[in-house]
């Protein structure tokens, strides 16, 4: 691994460790709620705060926290430790960290994590360990790292720790983007299944909150395989998805998709007129992601991701689309359903985190005058965050908005000289979170 001249060698060091821990949600063993590998990426991370001087514990075997301070007040930051599954398209391995230019030139760290969420968790870390170092203790309350194991497939991690610790008097998340997201729309999540009349065999994507990035299908003696290009299911715009490749490449393998109706939905699905929304206000725009697809001896399955603004009427949404898919003889069934969550913008809270970001926008790789107009406000967004289930938490951060986004995708990465930018901001949010818990 190319050693970086602007990260010291503890900082490449630790990150490495933790970035080397494949840790994608499993199958529940005794003392690991979440499998083995998610257990063992906290157990590593909570050993070495500890070895740092730092207070630490776990809840449940599900979420630990690593802390510093006094006081009955506590200002939280909620970072996760599991990952998405790997994927399709990477260029190294995903889990050795390695430093390369990206698309800009500069220096960049790649690895599944980096970004969502390993690598903040890491540099909150970094933030609290350098205070620490600098003898800043926070006065009068105290700074809780959480982190938890299972945030890629359920929360149910956080929802855990909101039962069974002491919920932080304000928190931030930085899963998402900057500025301060103060409302995270709906999201749902569906399972499509119908009959497999013609015995195709198919299969597509890895997360429904994915976009999938390869299909393939097996059926009247035909093969065929397509590559697509991943994005997070919030964003599905950046991506193109394969699963609604294959059902082109079917068609113009001569297949007629009215024998295939999972297919037909496929091709013919229209977000707007499929289910009825359409709304332009504050809060954004509907998202849909079709980010499974399994067909089989047993019938053919298609797994969906929406994202639903504040201002829509979500049961039409869900209504009018089961009302179409059942046209394609598919069934509908609802398998996560997240209300819209909704902060009051011109909170001290969300003031003063805005304030913070204000002073690092221009240092951020790509930065454009223009870009304060755009960039700067609150805004609504796609994203799923721990604020969802931790009263007084704010996502905030930490991607760049006019960067590429990097969760979930192949070849997940940051420049070097941002991640030196999510540190300060760290500082400075800890720093400035007592005036006002």
């Amino acid at each position: 691994m190319k050693n970086s001249t602007l990260l010291s060698v503890y900082q490449r060091e630790f990150i490495s460790r933790i970035i080397a821990i494949p840790s994608v949600g499993g199958l529940p063993e005794e003392g690991a709620s979440y499998g083995r590998i998610p257990r063992e990426v906290l157990r590593a991370f909570l050993d070495e705060a500890k070895a740092k001087g730092f207070r630490t514990g776990v809840e449940g075997e599900r979420i630990g926290w690593v802390e510093f301070g006094e006081g009955d007040r506590l200002f939280g930051i909620l970072c996760h430790l599991d990952v998405v599954p790997v994927g399709d398209g990477w260029d190294s391995d995903p889990f050795t960290l390695a430093f390369r230019a990206d698309e800009t030139g500069r220096e960049a760290m790649y690895g599944r994590g980096i970004v969502d969420d390993k690598g903040p968790a890491c540099a909150a870390f970094f933030a609290m360990l350098e205070l620490a170092e600098e003898g800043w203790i926070p006065d009068g309350y105290r700074v809780r790292l959480i982190l938890g194991t299972d945030e890629e497939r359920t929360c149910s991690c956080m929802r855990y720790y909101a039962g069974h610790a002491q919920v932080p008097d304000f928190s931030i998340t930085p899963d998402s983007i900057f500025p301060v997201i103060y409302c995270e729309k709906g999201i749902t999540q569906l399972k499509l299944s119908g009959e497999n009349r013609k015995h195709m065999s198919a299969s597509g994507g890895s997360a429904v909150n994915i976009v999938p990035a390869s299909a393939e299908c097996e059926v009247a003696g035909k093969t065929i395989s397509v590559s697509g290009k991943a994005a997070h299911a919030s964003i599905p715009e950046l991506g193109v998805n394969a699963i609604r490749l294959l059902a082109e490449a079917m068609e113009g393998q001569g297949l007629r998709l009215e024998e295939f109706p999972v297919m037909k939905f496929v091709r013919d699905f229209d977000a707007g007129s499929f289910t009825g929304c359409d709304p332009t206000g504050d809060y954004g725009n509907l998202s849909c992601n079709i980010g499974m697809l399994s067909a089989g001896k047993d019938g053919c399955e298609l797994r969906m991701d929406l994202r639903i603004p504040w201002d829509a009427d979500h049961d039409a949404v869900i209504r009018n689309l089961t009302e179409k898919a059942s046209e394609y003889g598919l069934e509908t069934q609802v398998t996560l359903d997240l209300p819209p969550l909704l902060k009051d913008r011109n909170s001290s809270g969300i003031r003063m985190l805005t304030d913070i970001w204000k002073k690092h926008m221009d240092r951020f790789t790509g930065f454009r005058e223009e870009y304060r107009d755009l960039h700067t406000e609150p805004k609504a967004a796609g994203v799923g965050t721990y604020a969802r289930h931790i009263p007084n938490a704010i996502a905030f951060g930490i991607q760049a908005p006019w960067q590429a986004d990097q969760c979930h995708q192949a070849n997940e990465h940051a420049a070097v000289t941002d991640y030196l930018q999510w540190i300060q901001i760290m500082k400075e949010s800890i720093t400035a979170a007592g005036e006002f818990i």
